[in-house]
């Protein structure tokens, strides 16, 4: 008996995807939604869970953690992350022109040192943020969304698979994309018989 032949698309369709679909699981090409969406998990989970972090959310994160201590870009990334139960660690595309902007308005100042730059609450944004305590709030809670630990952990699990099976739609051999396929369905299986198994208890 012939083997059947294995294509690119096949990998994408096993993970959510419609098999021939142009532009695949790589992006927004063909109208496809970038790797997970269709679960929930894509760039907005794991990244800004409970909905997308915008330009505000970062700003208030970043006053409400310089009022702490200073910290610079990467410390303030870090700590967005542990306190959104890693739903949301900002990028430095956006961490950086925020901090920048509020140092364009006298909220922030930088200090130069061993370490690089650090950057602390002026005089002027100890008051903005006293303030505004109440509007500022929490950030990260409002982009987590309450989001379980263990749903994170699972959303970044998916991502993980889907860019290992990313590399095998990209470098692998025939064989090696149809055992790609032949592993995902045995998991995709595997994952309604739990939920069918709840279901008769």
């Amino acid at each position: 008996m012939q083997k059947k032949r294995t294509h690119h698309s096949d990998v994408g369709q096993v993970l959510g995807g419609p098999a021939g679909h142009r532009g695949g699981p790589r992006g927004h090409r063909g109208g496809r939604r970038p790797w997970g969406d269709e679960f929930g998990f894509g760039p907005g989970f794991g990244r800004g869970g409970g909905r997308r972090a915008g330009r505000g959310d970062v700003r208030a994160a970043v006053l409400v953690l310089l009022e702490e201590q200073p910290r610079n870009g990467y410390a303030l990334m870090q700590e967005i992350e542990e306190r959104s139960d890693g739903v949301w660690r900002p990028s430095p595309g956006s961490i950086y022109p925020a901090l920048q902007l509020l140092e364009d308005e006298g909220l922030v100042g930088v200090q130069e040192g061993g370490s690089g730059r650090t950057f602390a609450l002026t005089d002027a944004g100890r008051a903005h943020v006293a303030e505004h305590r109440e509007t500022l709030g929490q950030p990260w809670k409002a982009i987590s969304g309450g989001m379980p630990k263990d749903a994170v952990e699972l959303g970044d699990l998916i991502r993980q698979i889907a860019k290992a099976a990313m590399e095998v739609v990209r470098s692998g051999t025939p064989e090696q994309r149809t055992r790609a396929v032949e592993r995902l369905t045995e998991t995709r299986r595997g994952l309604y018989l739990i939920l069918a198994e709840d279901e008769e208890k």
